[in-house]
């Protein structure tokens, strides 16, 4: 007869073998009214893991204007504060002046950082404002029933270009990441998705990575995630998903556009 020795086993290391998901705290429990399918929930919870991770969540003001995005208060357990359609870059940089110890980021659709917003936005990366701006890219205005926007991609439907756009009188899309890569003063732009698993983990990468560096004092920083829209594409999830790989990243090109050091 052998000799058995008990050891203590501690039920919370136990559990976490366990934990396949867990919801970040600053993730508030009211259920998401985003349509299915939509990729703002996904960067919702991406944003807020990080809070969660740096300890930051008393430290951080977010900023969301007119669009889908402005509810995003309703899920983020952190202090938010609303701006009018356009202007949330303006609000950032009084905010980040006011409280240059606060971790501050605007969360901001194509139709309000890239149209209405545009000035604000060019504006705020020339400045060099020290702060993260969090750039939605699904090629239409989602709230306001799918016109087209600054970025629909050439020959793309709109309920403003039912016949798609036509680049000779409408213009060609706005490749924001390039754009404001050419400014000196921004530190940080790089073009992200979350439409497979890979690339969400490449996305909550460069959200951590653009709030270190705003942590560092360096300046303005924007990710852009290139979304999809399944209600305004008309489409199912999985085929809006398989749009986003086919289409979207075809035109807005996925990687770090400028990077401490490079380009």
């Amino acid at each position: 007869m052998t000799n058995q020795i008990e050891v203590p086993v501690n039920p919370d290391v136990v559990q976490d073998q366990f934990v396949i998901y867990k919801k970040p705290k600053t993730l508030t429990d009211k259920p998401l009214h985003y349509c299915p399918g939509c990729a703002h929930g996904v960067v919702h919870k991406l944003l807020m893991e990080v809070v969660d991770e740096m300890d930051i969540q008393d430290k951080i003001i977010g900023v969301a204007p007119v669009g889908c995005s402005v509810f995003a208060y309703d899920y983020m357990n952190i202090d938010m504060q609303e701006a009018a359609h356009g202007r949330a870059c303006a609000v950032g940089t009084a905010i980040k002046r006011m409280m240059p110890d606060k971790f501050v980021f605007t969360y901001q659709g194509d139709g309000d950082l890239a149209a209405i917003g545009t000035a604000e936005t060019i504006h705020a990366a020339n400045r060099g404002e020290n702060m993260l701006v969090v750039f939605i890219n699904n090629a239409v205005y989602g709230m306001t029933s799918g016109q087209m926007a600054p970025t629909t991609l050439p020959g793309m439907a709109t309920t403003t270009s039912p016949y798609g756009r036509d680049v000779k009188t409408m213009g060609y899309p706005l490749r924001m990441s390039e754009l404001l890569a050419q400014l000196p003063a921004t530190y940080y732009i790089t073009r992200q998705s979350v439409h497979t698993a890979v690339n969400v983990r490449k996305t909550k990468k460069a959200l951590r990575q653009a709030l270190e560096y705003q942590k560092e004092g360096k300046g303005f920083c924007m990710v852009e995630v290139v979304g999809n829209c399944p209600s305004n594409w008309r489409m199912t999830p999985l085929e809006s998903q398989k749009f986003v790989e086919e289409k979207m990243i075809q035109y807005f090109v996925l990687g770090d556009v400028k990077v401490p050091g490079g380009k």
